[in-house]
């Protein structure tokens, strides 16, 4: 077992990476706040996660971001996606696509996969969380938000005390500005994960 991370070890080491990126001071402030910042859990991809299993927890709606969580950047709807959400529906899910996109990125996916959506959601403002929960008939102990990105997906969804599941960006080529905040959300998964091998848990869960 590794040696456990005191807050002020984390904030020290966030604070030397603040110096060397030259970010914003609020940065570092967003940094420290790692209750809202560590998602509930880790996927390879948001195709290996058992989604029956969830359900069987008493999980009843799914909330998506779409671009590097169901598909590459920009990408349409394709036949794997497709077959998730007509999975989840006959599981019994009820599904809605949270983007920040515009409506005809977002709806085309939707009409796709045959989902609710909700476009300009201004993640990570609660407003798009909480409308998607009202939206879907759930709260947020049977309500579940599956993201790639810290900043934006789990801190929103953190904040609207849903359970949130971090996967992997399906590609790995991004405009700039994801990049720089890959870089910070690093930081925020070495501690998560060494909180967590702390702990003796691991995936998902």
């Amino acid at each position: 077992m590794g040696k456990k991370t005191s807050l002020i070890d984390e904030v020290n080491y966030i604070g030397l990476v603040y110096i060397f990126l030259n970010f914003d001071s609020r940065i570092v402030t967003i940094l420290t706040m790692r209750h809202l910042l560590y998602p509930g859990g880790l996927s390879e991809s948001t195709y290996e996660i058992p989604f029956e299993k969830l359900y069987e927890e008493g999980y009843r709606g799914i909330i998506f971001d779409i671009d590097n969580t169901l598909v590459p950047h920009g990408a349409p709807a394709d036949e794997r996606s497709i077959a998730l959400f007509k999975r989840l529906h006959e599981i019994g899910f009820k599904t809605l696509l949270l983007s920040n996109n515009k409506e005809p990125r977002v709806k085309s996916f939707a009409d796709d996969v045959e989902s609710a959506y909700i476009y300009k959601a201004g993640k990570p403002s609660l407003k798009g969380y909480l409308k998607s929960m009202e939206d879907m008939e759930t709260e947020p102990a049977t309500t579940l938000f599956i993201g790639d990105q810290i900043f934006t997906d789990i801190w929103g969804a953190n904040r609207a005390g849903i359970r949130t599941i971090l996967v992997k960006q399906i590609d790995k080529k991004e405009e700039i500005q994801i990049i720089l905040k890959r870089r910070l959300e690093a930081i925020v998964l070495f501690f998560y994960k060494r909180r967590k091998n702390d702990e003796g848990c691991k995936g998902y869960n």
